[in-house]
């Protein structure tokens, strides 16, 4: 691995450390472990990725979720690769001249964030507002990092105030080399084994012959399990590079998206295309974690509680199943779910890709309710997808999050809705369908009946919505 232009050796490395631990091992301390769990960014390093039309980007990640295996080959930049005492990065500068540090402890994973940022390729001056600068910078790039002593503001004021990189940055000149190729890798020591298989064949292989094999894509579900749960696997299985499961096309009645696709690269590719994806994905926890979590990832693990899913449902998509036999299978999303954080998935089985049909519905949207706006776990999740023709609703889905033991159809809404006319009267009585539908349970995150009175108003705000949207109507 090449770790801020020097070749660093992961030899004797153990199966399970986190890049950040090694990091840290190696004394570049600037990377924090904050939360464990990718919700600070504290941890946040640079890595060197492929990006739009085959150009290099450097990615922004969770160190603290990725396993330092899977960094094998790769390319990184942590803090103190960005600048020194004596020569101060742009980023690193402008933070020191806004006050935004104070007490430094998560200032280097928001420059390495900010960093990202900076050289973003299609970053140019534009029109002003609460969330973007004049310089082009989104502030939702550094949505994953907190700071509870120095305040945003000066953090904001620092970010606005960057210009763009100069012609002869060497980071910006590296970024027209592509980027490291997927290296195959297989590691063996006292607490198990990490495999980065060199070909789909050869990762369904061992996921048939050891049933205990986990397989990990972005790392974000399970790195928190390795973190704060101690999680160990007698073999990991890392499927993130495999071209396979990294296709993502439009044909002429579907759009499939590899499972192990990063969202962040859903967002930018396939978001305009499909509109509740684009409403989806933003919402979607932190820049940090969609820069590596999956769909693959966020349906293979069946929680009630995925944001992907109620989505994907209410667009009528479908599973794409391969196993080591050759055989695929194709499963609608809603007889995927079985129970439970379970699913029709086996255990020999990856998900291949996602397959969302086209075309797209003309009503879309998705209420996500939790207790921040952005970068948090749902309550409830509501996803809306229909038509309507000369006022009358067609073509109805609906799909829910966080009301029941799985994600699942609002059918019986469905049915209150479908061959009506889109009135107040309609919407009034399918609402008190939809209140109805799941079995939401009392927990920290909500009530029962607050869930029950998330669901009802969530057809409401969609009416109104419509209303104002005439273009929206089929």
């Amino acid at each position: 691995m090449t770790v801020n232009g020097r070749v660093v050796p992961l030899v004797g490395t153990v199966a399970h450390a986190t890049a950040l631990d090694w990091l840290r091992g190696l004394g570049l301390t600037g990377a924090k472990e904050g939360c464990a769990e990718g919700e600070c960014g504290a941890c946040a390093v640079l890595v060197a990725t492929a990006g739009p039309e085959g150009a290099t980007a450097w990615t922004p990640v969770n160190a603290c979720l990725l396993p330092a295996h899977a960094l094998d080959g790769q390319e990184v930049v942590t803090s103190e690769g960005l600048g020194s005492p004596d020569d101060l990065h742009p980023v690193q500068r402008q933070l020191a001249a806004a006050g935004g540090s104070q007490c430094g402890y998560c200032t280097p994973g928001f420059t390495c964030a900010m960093a990202a940022e900076f050289y973003r390729a299609d970053r140019e001056a534009g029109a002003v507002d609460a969330e973007h600068g004049a310089n082009g910078f989104d502030l939702h790039a550094i949505g994953g990092n907190l700071c509870r002593c120095t305040g945003y503001r000066p953090i904001r004021d620092a970010a606005f105030a960057l210009g763009m990189p100069r012609p002869d940055d060497p980071l910006r000149e590296r970024l027209r080399e592509p980027a490291p190729p997927a290296v195959a890798t297989d590691v063996r020591a006292d607490d198990g084994r990490f495999v980065r298989p060199a070909s789909l064949d050869e990762a369904l292989q061992l996921l048939r012959d050891e049933p205990d094999a986990v397989a990990v894509a972005g790392s974000t579900d399970w790195g928190v399990d390795v973190n704060l749960r101690g999680a160990r696997a007698p073999l990991v299985v890392a499927i993130d590079r495999l071209p396979e499961l990294k296709a993502l096309g439009f044909a002429g009645d579907a759009v499939e998206i590899g499972a192990a696709v990063p969202l962040s690269e859903i967002e930018r590719r396939v978001g305009p295309r499909v509109p509740l994806l684009a409403q989806l994905l933003p919402q979607f926890a932190s820049r940090l974690i969609r820069n590596r979590a999956t769909l693959g990832g966020n349906l293979g693990t069946a929680s009630p509680i995925g944001d992907a899913a109620p989505a994907l449902l209410a667009l009528g998509a479908s599973v794409v199943l391969v196993s080591a036999d050759g055989g695929e299978r194709e499963v609608d999303l809603a007889d995927y779910f079985t129970g439970y954080r379970t699913s029709v998935r086996r255990r020999d089985e990856l998900i291949r890709a996602v397959r969302i049909p086209l075309p797209q519905p003309g009503v879309t949207a998705f209420h996500k309710i939790a207790k921040r706006r952005f970068d948090d776990i749902s309550s409830v999740a509501v996803a809306f997808a229909l038509d309507l023709d000369d006022g009358v609703v067609t073509n109805v889905r609906i799909g829910l999050g966080g009301v029941a033991a799985t994600p699942l159809r609002a059918y019986a809404t469905e049915h209150a809705l479908d061959g009506r006319p889109w009135t107040a009267a309609t919407v009034a009585a399918a609402s008190l369908v939809l209140q109805q539908e799941g079995t939401p349970l009392d927990d920290h995150r909500a009530s029962a009946a607050y869930r029950a009175r998330m669901l009802g108003m969530a057809l409401p705000a969609l009416f109104a919505a419509s209303a104002d949207e005439p273009e929206a109507t089929a």
